[in-house]
């Protein structure tokens, strides 16, 4: 595709709602949404799919914020979203991660995320992530076998942002930890300020803050 078209860009949501029995939980909307406006705003098409389809569970959402109020209304008229079983990546020349707690329990072990992921990278796409988003990359493998994450720079949700908001030992396991287990080398920033990283075709950013500048910088490197 020639620089400056129209580019398909995937957006994968969770569709775990138990937040290890304290509350509800799901994608965060904000994670979803800001990246949302920003590639559609840029012309790209954008897509939305999710582990087992349909209306994810939300969490985070700001009534007052238009671009969320947008998103929603923008899924409901689609009847929510596509599976990502059934998504065929050939399609995309990118597919971001969006966070939300509910990720660290369905991202890490499922084929569907994993295969759009490494096929999207493997045929030149951009794979991006932000805040618990970067647990897809977990065990996302190449097809030499290699974690795609392995001596990249990445960021993501930090132990210490884990802490503050009291859920260290809710979550399954510590998101920075398990990325530096694969092979990632974690560069974590300020708590809750925003910090992207990007190395080569791979987009990473910290946390909710880090939601629109890291959809900027996936809108650069499609061209």
């Amino acid at each position: 595709m020639l620089p400056g078209m129209t580019k398909r860009i995937l957006i994968a949501l969770t569709s775990h709602d138990d937040l290890g029995g304290r509350r509800s939980t799901g994608y965060y909307v904000p994670e979803a949404a800001h990246p949302w406006h920003v590639f559609t705003k840029a012309g790209h098409q954008v897509d939305v799919a999710s582990v087992r389809g349909g209306e994810p569970p939300r969490d985070g959402f700001d009534p007052g914020d238009p671009v969320q109020a947008d998103f929603l209304a923008e899924l409901a008229r689609r009847g929510g979203t596509a599976r990502l079983a059934d998504v065929d990546p050939a399609g995309y020349d990118a597919v971001l991660y969006a966070g939300g707690h509910g990720t660290m329990w369905d991202f890490p072990g499922d084929p569907g995320v994993q295969r759009v992921g490494r096929e999207v990278y493997e045929r030149g796409g951009v794979v991006a992530a932000v805040c618990h988003g970067p647990a897809a990359l977990v065990n996302l493998t190449l097809s030499d076998g290699t974690h795609l994450v392995s001596g990249r720079r990445v960021a993501a949700f930090t132990n210490a942002e884990e802490s503050a908001v009291g859920l260290t030992d809710v979550v399954p396991f510590l998101l920075a930890d398990a990325l530096t287990a694969s092979g990632a080398e974690h560069v974590p920033g300020a708590d809750f300020q925003p910090r992207v990283e990007v190395d080569g075709r791979l987009v990473t950013g910290q946390n909710p803050a880090s939601a629109t500048p890291l959809a900027e910088r996936v809108v650069e490197l499609l061209g």
